[in-house]
């Protein structure tokens, strides 16, 4: 009787950097709503993370390793860590048998998405960015489905994607499409990101671009300047004697609310700021991170710039007077601002958690099916 009332369960392997767990928390969020169980595989990295995910997400800390970092001697184990954690993720889906597993991207998400494959269970990838990542690009031809949150993606050869565009959480779904108040004389703000790493690049150009705007922008105007903890003291240090009004912080919590009072945001191109920024409609100035693994943040700034919503400045042309310029033409032209502000809302993607909800409860419902006709259910 109790299997009867059983609510499925969704296993999502996810990790790294934001770039993976925000849509890994858009998934989660809606997929609890939906009456799921719903279990989020990371490691110490990813569970950096976890804060704004839902009570109820219960979180599991796997063994994973990566190539990219460490001593020769340290990735001669490499392999035997990752094959340790995928044994100890088939002993946990034993025990709890899930009903789909979702892959996010990440060497984290190697043990889940590993044990699924070997255990034949429905399972998907979801693909941020416009070149699949290297974890993504191995399961591509392992998994049932391969989601795409930038269109078109690279694909490797006979693999068909579907477009489903990259989740956002709630709390960027709740301000889609906030009204956008134009620049002009009065208090102005401005939104600097650098991704969920911070952009060092960005604190050493854009704190002396705003300081060279025209005083009538720049006396109206309140800056939120996400940097590193390393490069925090000197930049907020340099706003404080320039008389510029700006809180300086490693991480900021609310992103979703400052973006949506922000008159032009500044960013990397990662896919989840990309999301964000088109689903809450905002002009904006996206830095692409050069050494990205495929250009893939050049790929994912394309559909707002061909929008006309985003002005792109690769870092090889990047300086504080091109900065400052970009800066000014959009805070000093109300406006061409609002056509920006309606060109990202144009590309935005605000449905993507509920379409991979709905290829989530599919994969489930053919899980099933395959169960019954091999007579496990």
């Amino acid at each position: 009787m109790a299997e009867q009332f059983r609510r499925p369960l969704l296993v999502i392997a996810a990790g790294g950097t934001g770039g993976h767990m925000f849509p890994a928390q858009a998934l989660a969020e809606i997929m609890l709503r939906r009456g799921w169980r719903v279990k989020l595989s990371t490691d110490a990295r990813g569970a950096r993370y976890t804060g704004g995910f839902p009570h109820s997400t219960e979180i599991e800390q796997v063994s994973s390793a990566t190539f990219a970092r460490g001593g020769a001697l340290s990735k001669l184990g490499v392999p035997f860590r990752i094959a340790g954690g995928v044994l100890s993720m088939m002993r946990r889906f034993r025990r709890d048998r899930p009903d789909v597993v979702v892959g996010f991207g990440g060497y984290p998400s190697i043990p889940a998405l590993g044990a699924a494959h070997l255990m034949k269970l429905p399972r998907m990838i979801h693909e941020q960015n416009g070149v699949l990542g290297r974890v993504n690009e191995i399961f591509a031809k392992k998994v049932d489905c391969v989601c795409c949150g930038t269109w078109p993606t690279k694909l490797p050869e006979g693999i068909e994607g579907v477009h489903t565009g990259n989740p956002v959480r709630m709390a960027v779904q709740e301000r889609g499409g906030a009204g956008y108040i134009v620049p002009g004389d009065y208090p102005m703000s401005l939104l600097v990101i650098g991704g969920s790493q911070g952009a060092r690049i960005l604190s050493d150009i854009v704190p002396p671009a705003i300081e060279r705007l025209p005083m009538e922008i720049l006396r109206h105007l309140r800056v939120s300047h996400q940097a590193r903890d390393e490069d925090g003291e000197r930049v907020a240090e340099f706003y404080h004697q320039h008389g510029i009004d700006a809180d300086v912080q490693p991480f900021f919590t609310d992103i979703p609310a400052r973006m949506s009072e922000a008159q032009l945001v500044i960013s990397r191109s990662g896919a989840s700021s990309v999301a964000d920024i088109s689903v809450i409609g905002r002009p904006s100035i996206l830095v692409p991170y050069a050494v990205a693994a495929g250009d893939h943040q050049t790929v994912n700034a394309q559909g707002l710039v061909d929008a006309g919503a985003a002005i792109r400045m690769p870092e090889s042309k990047l300086s504080v007077d091109s900065m400052a310029e970009a800066i000014a033409a959009v805070l000093g032209n109300p406006e061409g601002a609002l056509q920006m502000s309606r060109a990202a809302l144009s590309v935005a993607k605000p449905n993507a958690a509920e379409h991979l909800a709905v290829l989530v409860e599919h994969l489930a419902g053919l899980g099933q099916e395959q169960a019954a006709e091999d007579g496990q259910a």
